[in-house]
């Protein structure tokens, strides 16, 4: 039996990453971008020098060295080319600190707060608008005592507006993605403001940025949080949506240090991020994909790619926007390059990042399984045969890809046919010829 620690380092493999082979146009564009982000998000100092193509200059590396630590890269000093795209994704304009760092002041002094919105973007109806906000507003009072009253004219503790370029707060906008918005921490005058970038396209849903999913983050902000580096934290700074704008754990965390609990008389809790190398970590799903493996937990992917020493963790959404969280079965058929997902009665075919047309579909009509069926545990295809093996409670049934039917005989008991394993398989995957199967935190 592998531990999952051993069993990821079996399927890494290590490479080095350099500053990427391009033009010198486009390499001298990526270094001044560099400068400008370290010196807006990690506070370099350059004096308006180019100090970024210096040679051995201790500065620029430690800057990238605290960047790529708080966001989980290769900690190397240099720009290589993870450090860079993940520099170029759009992102919140306020700067990185740490997970959620309270400093003197950072906080109201009161807990009946007032907001106002003071324009509208035109991308969208403005009952839309006020939604949005609400709802973001909404998130935060749920987990604390915090309570947001809306006011129609004069000052409000926390004043929105959409603006663009340079709006005269030493902070300006810089266009079309990249910084989409930022918030002021708790204080007068410009304390806890949230301004949103004009240029950026708002929607209310996956398409361009989602107005409520940023509003909830820059309200994080005006709230007293600064940014943390849990991927799956709504203060992470990156701008990711996974369809379902939440509060992790660590957000929640993060304001009742600041306010204390909500008066709810059940506290609310908020879902955890998977630690990558947790010996506890169970997996709802696992895939191979074009060579690569992913393992699928709640609204996340772990992908392991061979020519990468990191496992790389991010939403399911921001592979597949169109596929739900929650995903309960996978595997592929490599010869038509083809992944299926499994969730209750229904499953899900993609093509690399396109979901195909028409699904999802249901799994009787389409496999022929029973009524009794109501989800699959776990699936894999032996790529050898042509036969994908189902697994369901304590039975399995084959399948057979060519035939496109079900094999006579089927179901099976699972402890029969594959000793060793137990009754149940969480998920499973085939690597080289080896099958892998899953159940709780065992690995065989």
């Amino acid at each position: 039996m592998l531990s999952l620690p051993l069993l990821l380092l079996l399927l890494w493999g290590v490479v080095s990453h350099g500053f990427p082979t391009v033009t010198s146009e486009t390499q001298e564009q990526d270094v001044e971008m560099v400068q400008n982000y370290l010196e807006k998000y990690y506070y370099l100092k350059s004096d308006g020098k180019p100090v970024v193509r210096q040679r051995n200059n201790s500065l620029v590396s430690e800057k990238l060295k605290q960047m790529q630590a708080f966001f989980g890269l290769k900690v190397t000093g240099k720009v290589d080319t993870d450090t860079l795209n993940l520099m170029k994704q759009p992102r919140c304009g306020v700067p990185d600190v740490a997970q959620y760092v309270l400093t003197d002041g950072s906080q109201w002094d009161h807990t009946h707060l007032t907001y106002r919105i003071e324009n509208y973007t035109p991308d969208l109806p403005r009952a839309e608008v006020d939604s949005a906000i609400e709802k973001a507003f909404q998130l935060w009072s749920n987990v604390s005592p915090l309570t947001f009253t809306k006011v129609f004219e004069g000052q409000a503790d926390i004043m929105i507006s959409f603006v663009w370029g340079d709006h005269r707060d030493n902070s300006p906008f810089d266009g079309p993605n990249g910084n989409l918005a930022h918030a002021f921490q708790p204080g007068p005058n410009l304390g806890g403001d949230i301004h949103f970038d004009e240029d950026e396209t708002w929607t209310n849903n996956f398409r361009n940025y989602n107005l409520y999913r940023v509003a909830a983050h820059e309200l994080g902000h005006s709230l007293g949080l600064s940014h943390s580096t849990d991927i799956g934290a709504l203060m992470y700074p990156n701008y990711m949506y996974s369809g379902n704008v939440q509060l992790s754990q660590d957000d929640i965390n993060g304001i009742q240090a600041i306010y204390g609990p909500s008066q709810n008389p059940v506290q609310p809790t908020g879902p955890q991020t998977p630690q990558v190398c947790d010996r506890k970590l169970t997996f709802d799903a696992i895939t191979t994909i074009r060579g690569e493996v992913m393992f699928l937990k709640d609204r996340f992917y772990m992908r392991v790619n061979p020519f990468y020493p990191e496992v790389e963790l991010n939403f399911i959404s921001v592979f597949w926007p169109n596929l739900p969280n929650g995903l309960q079965a996978a595997y592929e058929v490599s010869e038509r390059d083809e992944v299926r997902f499994f969730k209750g009665d229904k499953y899900w075919v993609v093509q690399g990042q396109d979901v195909l047309y028409g699904y999802p579909k249901d799994i009787h009509r389409s496999f022929g399984f029973p009524r009794t069926v109501k989800s699959i545990d776990a699936a894999v295809s032996d790529e050898n045969t042509g036969k994908t093996y189902f697994f369901v409670a304590n039975k399995y049934w084959r399948y057979d890809e060519y035939k496109q039917s079900m094999d006579a005989g089927y179901p099976q008991m699972i402890a029969a046919d594959f000793p060793g394993i137990g009754h149940k398989v969480d998920a499973v995957f085939q690597k080289d010829g080896f099958f892998y199967f899953f159940h709780g935190k065992r690995q065989y």
